[in-house]
């Protein structure tokens, strides 16, 4: 008897084999749904909502709130670096400190990334997080030397953000797609929140208390405790883990990823210096300390609004149109902080500056996460993303500390960085040529 298998079968057999064997080139569109993406994984429909995604969404808040949420008062820091116990280095080596981790938090996520991707929910140093970030803050309480600030802040807690933070983004896009800039800003806003908690304790204690350096900084390492003890317990992954290839290569043949870490570089570069030096500009303008490090503060309070709305309307109006909107602004604002010269325009111009910031890392991961086809593959196109644009964090601010040593004065400061800024904006509205949308399209 003749067999009746039908002859393209095998052929069949062998695209899909092929798909898992060439991981590392272009992600293989035919077998993996844009729509259902998931429902080929056996994971089933993305549930864009629903209690088990929005406690995902807090336990990655909860993660920010104690990274981003410290990295983004460093400028607190830097200020009494500058006239305390680092009062012997310039603000372009002490700017280092707060570059390098800023750089390393972005950077690590390369690996973080993978791994999340490579081993999901296996991967349960999870366990291990509040020791893993409250150790670093309790060993930097005891530093005196340059030396010794650099390796703890700069180096250790900056390695430890990163593989806190990646996975945290790539589980939230897991459970969201439709309205996943919006979870993402949601998730993201804890940083702001951090933001706004940290610099308050900061200032309080170096200025306002006789706490000093060492038990401010135990202060704030007992308050993220309890927060990296919920982010364990929340955060879990949805989608398989990936069996292929642990790095992947296709990324980089994708001009639509290219253009987007490029211009998350340009704009790294040019958005950390009000967070680094406002602090230090106010006070050259007659503000109190103690007030002056309430401008962070402000800065991360209106960042709250500012990573949750921009969400919301571009999971409606596109994601791409809203983070580069949101760039080319922020480096106009940048342009104006020493047009700031009041106590009153000083807030307000802090005010400002936050919300139109807000969204520049919850946009730049949503946009990131809508490259692959795969959503096995989130983790690891985010954290590459990140990890090339983080470069950008790490020598923005020492340029501006070298621009501030040669001239003396934060306005040549503000046109470098504010030109970064506008520049890496535009290239993210270039960035819409590569999508089926085009360039006035909603992507």
């Amino acid at each position: 008897m003749s067999s009746t298998i039908p002859e393209h079968a095998p052929a069949s057999h062998d695209a899909s084999e092929q798909c898992m064997i060439l991981a590392d080139q272009e992600p293989c569109r035919d077998n993996v749904s844009e729509k259902e993406p998931l429902d080929a994984l056996g994971a089933g429909p993305t549930p864009d909502g629903g209690l088990r995604a929005w406690i995902v969404a807090a336990g990655a808040a909860s993660v920010f709130f104690c990274t981003l949420g410290l990295a983004n008062s460093f400028g607190a820091f830097e200020e009494y670096y500058l006239t305390h116990q680092l009062k012997g280095d310039t603000a372009s080596a002490i700017s280092w400190i707060g570059s390098l981790q800023s750089f390393l938090q972005f950077f690590s996520g390369m690996l973080g990334g993978p791994l999340f991707d490579r081993f999901g929910a296996k991967v349960r140093l999870l366990a291990l997080r509040p020791r893993l970030h409250h150790r670093p803050l309790m060993i930097l309480s005891l530093c005196k030397t340059y030396w010794e600030t650099m390796l703890v802040q700069g180096v250790l807690i900056g390695l430890v953000m990163g593989f806190l933070q990646i996975p945290a983004f790539a589980a939230v896009s897991q459970y969201f797609d439709k309205k996943r800039a919006g979870a993402l800003g949601l998730a993201v806003a804890g940083s702001s929140i951090g933001g706004v908690v940290m610099p308050i304790i900061l200032s309080n204690g170096f200025n306002g208390s006789s706490l000093g350096f060492g038990w401010t900084v135990r202060v704030v390492a007992f308050v993220i405790l309890p927060f990296m003890g919920f982010s364990c317990i929340a955060i879990k992954s949805r989608v398989p883990p990936r069996k292929t290839h642990f790095f992947l290569l296709g990324p980089y043949k994708q001009p639509r990823f290219i253009m987007l870490f490029t211009a998350l570089f340009f704009m790294f570069v040019g958005m950390f210096t009000p967070m680094f030096y406002l602090t230090t500009y106010a006070t050259t303008q007659g503000m109190g300390t103690t007030l002056a490090g309430y401008l962070l503060a402000l800065v991360n309070a209106a960042s709250t609004i500012g990573r949750i709305v921009p969400g919301v309307l571009a999971d409606k109006y596109g994601r791409l149109n809203t983070f580069a909107i949101g760039r080319v602004t922020t480096g106009i604002l940048v342009f104006c902080m020493t047009s700031a010269t009041s106590n009153a325009a000083l807030i307000v111009y802090a005010i400002f500056f936050g919300f139109c910031s807000g969204a520049i890392v919850s946009g730049a991961s949503a946009t990131f996460s809508s490259c692959p086809d795969n959503p096995q593959d989130i983790g690891t196109y985010m954290g590459m993303g990140m990890a090339i644009s983080g470069v950008g964090a790490l020598v923005g601010p020492p340029i501006n500390g070298a621009i501030l040593a040669r001239y003396g004065s934060y306005v040549e400061c503000c046109m470098f960085s504010g030109s970064m800024g506008v520049f890496g904006g535009f290239i993210a509205f270039a960035a819409k040529l590569t999508t089926k949308e085009g360039l006035l399209g909603l992507s």
